[in-house]
């Protein structure tokens, strides 16, 4: 029978006079090598640590055995919470480890074989069923079903090569397309462009989410697959500055009845996304001699192409369009012509320092940054303005209704 190891007081104290636990056991049967670790603060955590030395030694014997992957991914996803497409998503993702790994013990799965089958993987999803593999078994790890995870042992997971983006060449041209698309579509249009949102944010969007004299629009949900998504946290919510063509394109939108949606769709409801492409986008650039046609999705790279283009940094633009500083580099960066001050404003944002023996918020710090990058470029952003309204709304942000104040005055 496999011994249980033994939970004992030592003699010695701490340095404060403080009571110290140990364990001990053998590795095998009577007169084998015995292991002994102690130094432990009670008698509970010494348990502990010899309950999961205890289990690591019996892995090694194979007195326990792990489960097969197939288990192993039906427990993870049964316990993922997720939004219900995300689950499905990664249960799609993983399939593809399962049809070849799922009869095998997580514990007899081997590097090299991973490795192997990472390559039989069509390149456009191999980074992410190969990502969704670690994932399950970093969870075994942690579960302790397993010590290492084979999935990252000595293999390579590159994601995949930016695709070339798509933006729009000018203001010109997408005039041009909000005319072919009439009065109803055609504000929408120039209004997604001069904001960056995603489709499903401007889906969503609301009247009372729009500041008009603060020059402001507030992100606080999405529309995705037939249902409203809130962020997981108040912090998510995100201010985007409404330059002069975005508050001129609202004023354009013919009048939608009761409905609180900016854009809604013929009967008030959210907007229909599938049918729009179909039956409207598609004819409207092919009838303003637009090519290659772009997606409605590239009103987002425009937005991100025009600003870099005018000199807002990437540090800045970073917040205004929800997402990291890193996939903005990733996707944009070529275009941008602080990447090395950007990179420096990364790691100072969080310092704090003296100045007259009071201490400065690293917030301030970027608004003013922001300012100056402002006065020293005066380039239109996209041929439309100069950048001047981001300085003031990130002044109107950090500064409360002193910055507002400036915005109007300025």
């Amino acid at each position: 029978m496999f011994q249980q190891g033994q939970v004992f007081r030592l003699r010695t104290r701490g340095s404060n006079e403080s009571q110290r636990w140990a364990y001990r056991y053998r590795v095998g049967g009577r007169g084998s090598k015995r292991v002994q670790r102690g130094g432990f603060k009670s008698e509970q955590a010494a348990i502990e640590a010899l309950e999961r030395a205890l289990e690591r030694l019996q892995r090694e014997r194979g007195l326990v055995e792990a489960p097969p992957l197939r288990e192993l991914v039906d427990v993870y996803l049964a316990q993922h919470d997720g939004e219900p497409e995300t689950v499905e998503k990664l249960r799609w993702l993983l399939g593809k480890a399962v049809g070849t790994f799922g009869h095998r013990r997580i514990s007899h799965l081997r590097p090299a074989e991973i490795a192997a089958w990472r390559m039989t993987i069509p390149a456009g999803h191999r980074f992410e069923a190969t990502q969704a593999l670690r994932q399950v078994l970093a969870r075994a790890v942690s579960w302790g079903l397993i010590d290492v995870n084979p999935a990252k042992q000595g293999i390579d997971n590159p994601q995949r090569r930016r695709t070339e983006k798509w933006p729009f060449e000018s203001w010109d041209e997408l005039e041009a397309l909000a005319t072919e698309l009439g009065p109803r579509y055609g504000p929408l249009v120039l209004f997604a462009a001069a904001t960056g949102l995603r489709p499903g944010e401007w889906i969503a969007l609301e009247h009372r989410d729009i500041d008009r004299e603060a020059g402001v629009l507030y992100v606080r949900r999405a529309y995705r697959n037939g249902r409203i998504k809130w962020p997981k946290t108040e912090a998510s919510v995100r201010a985007v500055p409404l330059q002069t063509i975005a508050l001129a394109a609202l004023e354009r939108l013919p009048a939608n009845g009761r409905s609180p949606l900016v854009f809604p769709s013929p009967n008030g409801g959210h907007f229909d996304l599938h049918n729009f492409r179909n039956r409207y986008w598609k004819p409207a650039q092919l009838a303003a001699g637009i090519t290659p046609l772009r997606r409605v999705y590239d009103l987002r790279h425009t937005f991100a192409t025009f600003a870099l283009r005018a000199g807002i940094s990437t540090f800045d633009l970073s917040p205004y369009m929800g997402t990291s500083l890193g996939m903005i580099d990733r996707h944009y960066g070529h275009l941008a012509r602080d990447g090395r001050q950007a990179a420096g404003h990364v790691h100072r944002r969080r310092v704090r320092r003296p100045r007259g023996g009071r201490s400065v918020d690293a917030e301030r710090a970027q608004g003013e940054r922001h300012c100056g990058l402002s006065r020293r470029n005066r380039e239109p952003l996209g041929g439309l303005e100069p950048p001047t309204p981001l300085c003031s709304l990130a002044s109107s942000l950090i500064g409360g209704n002193d910055g507002v104040a400036a915005r109007q005055g300025h």
